[in-house]
């Protein structure tokens, strides 16, 4: 039996902004665009795992209002789940994400004592994203 992950959901709430950034600033590529209920959410993916989706939707998307508020104030504080990222060369992905407005960097390429050489920033609705390199 084979298994593996097929999706990886991140919450925005400026889908636009999203796509702009998991786009033109790293290098995804849009795949597709649905629209259900007034929300729609946009699923990337890179060249080299085309097969791995990352699913950009809203926090009240399919969920109640009261859910989606809940959801929404997380997002607001920065308080969901990272996303972890590896990349071939770290230091032009994070120059091209400081050459955008469109993220908060939370601490520069550094070489941690775990062994990896990473970076992390907030993506434009606040998520973490830690990025590694390969």
């Amino acid at each position: 039996m084979t298994i593996q992950i097929s999706g990886v959901h991140v919450l925005a709430d400026d889908i636009d902004a999203a796509v702009a950034f998991y786009g033109d600033v790293l290098g995804f590529t849009v795949r597709n665009t649905v629209e259900n209920g007034g929300f729609r959410w946009v699923t990337l993916v890179s060249d080299d795992h085309a097969y791995l989706e990352l699913v950009l939707s809203e926090p009240h998307a399919g969920r109640s209002q009261e859910d989606g508020d809940a959801i929404a104030a997380l997002l607001a504080k920065g308080g969901l789940s990272m996303l972890q990222l590896r990349v071939s060369d770290l230091d032009a992905t994070f120059d091209r994400i400081t050459a955008s407005a469109d993220a908060e960097v939370l601490q520069e390429p550094t070489d941690q004592f775990w062994g990896v050489r990473d970076a992390a920033v907030r993506d434009p609705a606040g998520n973490m994203v830690r990025i590694a390199q390969a």
